[in-house]
C-alpha cells in the first residue's frame, strides 16, 4: 500500500513538473504557484508574484492582488479555496515548495485588517465538502508584502484549561491549536466564538497571528501535513474564520488580533476513510508478489 501511494504521489509531482515552465505565460506576474498536495491540492493554493505599482509607496499588495484575481479566474485554479500569495523580492529564500517557509515568512507580514479578500457565495469543486451547498461555497485570497511587522512564537502562551478552552498546542512557529468541543451547528458557533474571541482578547497572542481550532489539537500539532489537510479541506472561509478583534469597514472583514479558523469536523462533511486492517494486509502481500510494495 504504501509503495502504491508513494507512486500515485510521484504522478503528482510530475503534472507539476510538467507545467512549471507554463507558469508565467499563463499568469503574468506570477514567479511561483503551487497546489499543496497535502491539503487536498485544490482547497489551497500558494504563489508568489510581482510587485511592480507603485515601487516608491509604502509596501503593501497591490498588483498581487490583481494577481490573485486573475488566479482565481481562471480555468483549474478557479477552484482553489484559499489562495495565498506573497510578493517576490521580500525574502530571496522564498520558494513555494518550502512550505514550512513560506508560511513563516506569510505570518511574519500578513495583516489581518488589511490582507483578506473573501469571495462568498460563490463556486467551489465538487470534491470539496466544506460547503453549505453541493458545489457552493467561499473563498478567500490572503496576500503579504514588506517587511517583517511580528516575530513568530513557539512557547505556548498561558492558556489552562477551561470551561471553554479544553486543550492547546503549539502547531508550528505562529500557529496555535486549541480544542473547544464538537461542532453542533453554525449558530452555536457564532456565539462560541465570540466568547473565545472576547477571552482571547485579554492574553498576549502576539507571536501567534494564527489559531485553529480542530477536533483533535495534538493531530495538527504532529506533522506539517497534518496542519494542512485538517485546516484547509475542514474550513469554508466565509462561515469558519474568526477573529480576535474583528470588525467590518466598508464592506471589508478584519481582525486586528489573531486569525481563527474552525477546521473542526462538521456535519455535511464527507466521513473519513479508515482501512480495513485484513483489506490492508492483503492488498500488501498481493503489491509484494508484484514487487509493487
Amino acid at each position: 500500500m504504501v509503495g502504491h501511494l508513494r507512486k500515485i504521489r510521484a504522478f503528482g509531482i510530475l503534472i507539476h513538473k510538467l507545467v512549471e515552465d507554463l507558469t508565467e505565460k499563463e499568469f503574468p506576474g506570477v514567479k511561483e504557484i503551487h497546489a499543496v498536495d497535502a491539503a487536498g491540492v485544490h482547497p489551497l493554493l500558494v504563489a508568489i508574484g510581482q510587485e511592480r505599482y507603485m515601487p516608491f509607496r509604502d509596501k503593501k499588495p497591490e498588483e498581487i492582488l490583481t494577481i490573485a484575481n486573475r488566479i482565481l479566474g481562471s480555468g483549474q485554479t478557479s477552484l482553489a479555496k484559499y489562495l495565498i500569495i506573497a510578493a517576490y523580492g521580500d525574502d530571496p529564500n522564498l520558494h513555494t515548495k518550502n512550505l514550512d517557509h513560506f508560511f513563516t515568512h506569510f505570518l511574519e507580514r500578513v495583516d489581518w485588517r488589511r490582507d483578506l479578500h473573501f469571495h462568498t457565495k460563490t463556486t467551489i469543486d465538487t470534491l470539496d465538502y466544506s460547503g453549505d451547498d453541493w458545489n457552493g461555497g467561499s473563498k478567500v485570497v490572503m496576500a503579504c508584502r514588506g517587511d517583517k511587522i511580528r516575530n513568530l512564537s513557539e512557547m505556548k502562551p498561558d492558556i489552562s484549561p477551561n470551561d471553554l478552552i479544553k486543550q492547546s498546542v503549539v502547531v508550528r512557529k505562529g500557529i496555535l491549536g486549541l480544542s473547544i468541543g464538537k461542532f453542533s451547528s453554525y449558530s452555536n458557533a457564532e456565539k462560541e466564538f465570540d466568547q473565545l474571541s472576547n477571552y482571547l482578547s485579554i492574553i498576549s497572542l502576539d507571536g501567534f497571528p494564527l489559531i485553529v481550532i480542530g477536533d483533535d489539537p495534538e493531530f495538527l500539532a504532529k506533522d506539517l501535513n497534518n496542519f494542512l489537510w485538517a485546516t484547509f479541506t475542514r474550513s469554508n472561509p466565509s462561515h469558519d474564520i474568526y477573529g480576535v478583534h474583528s470588525f467590518v469597514a466598508h464592506k471589508h472583514w478584519g481582525c486586528k488580533g489573531s486569525l481563527i479558523i474552525d477546521a473542526r469536523k462538521k456535519p455535511h462533511h464527507a466521513p473519513e476513510l479508515v482501512p480495513d486492517p485484513n483489506m490492508v494486509k492483503t492488498v500488501t502481500e498481493s503489491l509484494k508478489k508484484l514487487n509493487l510494495y
